[in-house]
């Protein structure tokens, strides 16, 4: 098989990232619809910043990417600990106190 080298750019603005830490998905036959947020301590609003669109089959390759990935890092950092809450999807990690 012929192998190609890929390059990827990335400008700097994007570089940086955003952090999020909530995901919001919904799916249709054809598409899958990541949303990303971040929700504050103490706020009930959150609001997407960015969405990322894909095909069913490059979402199960993400997915293998990040099961792949959380392998690694958790055989170099030790188990990542999930809130029992956090557990069922619906909560991320904040409490009201």
């Amino acid at each position: 098989m012929n192998q190609k080298n890929l390059n990827i750019k990335i400008e700097k603005d994007v570089a940086e990232g955003k952090y999020a830490n909530l995901v919001l998905t919904v799916h249709s036959q054809s598409e899958f619809i990541l949303d990303f947020a971040k929700m504050l301590p103490g706020l009930t609003e959150a609001s997407v910043h960015t969405r990322i669109i894909m095909t069913p089959s490059h979402a199960k390759m993400l997915l293998k990417s990040i099961e792949e990935a959380m392998k690694k890092y958790e055989s170099t950092f030790g188990e990542i600990k999930i809130d029992e809450h956090a557990k069922d999807g619906k909560s991320i990690g904040f409490t009201n106190n």
